[in-house]
């Protein structure tokens, strides 16, 4: 059997659009999703600069009775499953046997559920608590909907490796596949952030961009002036496929998953490994998996929050992998703001479609490169360069570090 595995099906929410095309055309132009909370948002007043998602009507997703309860991370997380099984052109029972499709769906959960339901309880007492709150914030529950949504009954999870929970999911995908467990995996992250507590949780850590008059320059991955990270919300899924499977049923591709790696930093709760030691490592399983040497990446979308400390350690950790002869490297969340764990598999659409146009988008605001972040940058406006394989980097507290190649789907 072959192990190869490619994506079919790409289905995106994020503050810069919902069609892949659209995300694309965005980070390539700069045009940036970073605004002011406005009056009537739960952050207008708490933070400086937002990345906010569109409105989706929970009852265009679930019906009308479970949509009055859900968190917005799940109403996010079922449309960019929607979308991304619509666009492998799978429907589970007619083009696949349910037991033999498997999900792996991440995110946080839904916190803002939970803190609404302690004040609550703070207010009106032990009877105030919602019975639909577990449902609400169990970080299992967006993987359980789609399920549901969707009638999916084979193998199902979900990872909880805070901001490298999407890259995590698309790598747990792959291993599914590779095993035989299953013959189509639904997988990637949803995260709905964008409330009071966990903002200030953030803010109080000093981890959040701050005192940028205009909000569109706040998120500058690598560049001398950057101070953190603008606090995002999204989701993004992936149909990825056994390659047999996609070809036999006469699937169209994105491109094939080549390789992926993961680690830990085993170092510090919330502080990456300054000598990005374990995250080369990450890099370099991700290519002794793909049978790839470091020559044959003409891309890498980093992790690059913005952050000094996580910026400068991923700096360090490309450059050991890849030394001078390092590919064009740039963070697109300088646009798209930190969608947290769904900003791996956001990402890892922009890289598929880098390698599909032959064009690398820059990293926005990247000004004054930082010198401690000596990397190969892709600034100011998109490269048009041969692309043949990609490499996306996804890093998260906790020392989680993953990185996934993309590449031709040949099986």
């Amino acid at each position: 059997m072959s192990t190869g595995v490619v994506v079919t099906g790409i289905g995106l929410v994020s503050p810069v659009g919902t069609a892949v095309e659209e995300v694309f055309e965005a980070v390539c132009a700069g045009r940036s999703a970073l605004v002011r909370p406005p009056e009537g948002h739960a952050l207008h007043g708490v933070v400086d600069v937002a990345a906010i998602g569109p409105a989706i009507d929970p009852e265009s997703v679930l019906p009308p009775r479970e949509a009055r309860v859900v968190d917005r991370s799940i109403v996010m997380g079922v449309r960019a499953a929607e979308d991304a099984l619509a666009d492998a052109g799978i429907e589970v029972g007619r083009d696949v046997d349910p037991f033999r499709v498997a999900v792996v769906l991440s995110g946080v959960g839904g916190l803002e559920t939970l803190a609404r339901q302690a004040v609550e309880r703070s207010v009106r007492g032990r009877l105030g608590v919602s019975p639909f709150m577990l449902p609400g914030v169990l970080p299992n529950m967006a993987a359980a909907r789609v399920a549901i949504k969707f009638g999916i009954r084979g193998y199902t999870s979900s990872s909880g490796t805070a901001c490298a929970a999407g890259g995590q999911s698309i790598g747990e995908a792959v291993r599914v596949l590779r095993s035989g467990e299953a013959d189509v995996v639904v997988c990637g992250c949803t995260e709905a952030p964008l409330f009071p507590t966990f903002a200030d949780a953030f803010g109080n850590a000093l981890a959040l961009a701050r005192g940028w008059p205009d909000p569109t320059t706040a998120s500058r991955p690598f560049d001398r002036r950057r101070n953190g990270f603008v606090l995002g919300e999204g989701a993004g899924v992936l149909v990825l496929e056994r390659f047999e499977f996609a070809r036999a049923r006469g699937a169209a591709v994105h491109a094939g998953v080549l390789g992926w790696g993961a680690t830990s930093d085993a170092h510090h709760p919330t502080a990456p490994r300054p000598d990005g030691s374990s995250a080369a490592e990450s890099m370099r399983i991700a290519l002794r998996g793909a049978g790839l040497s470091t020559g044959d990446i003409d891309y890498l979308n980093a992790h690059g929050t913005g952050t000094k400390a996580g910026d400068a350690a991923e700096a360090v950790a490309i450059r050991t992998v890849f030394g001078d002869g390092m590919p064009p490297v740039s963070s697109t969340k300088g646009v798209t703001g930190h969608l947290l764990g769904a900003s791996g598999v956001v990402e890892a659409a922009i890289g598929i479609t880098a390698l599909r146009k032959g064009l690398l988008p820059p990293t926005a605001n990247l000004d004054d490169p930082d010198p401690a972040c000596d990397l190969n940058h892709v600034r100011g406006e998109p490269v048009t360069a041969a692309v043949g394989a990609v490499m996306s980097n996804s890093f998260g507290f906790g020392g989680h570090n993953v990185s996934v190649i993309f590449g031709s789907a040949d099986g």
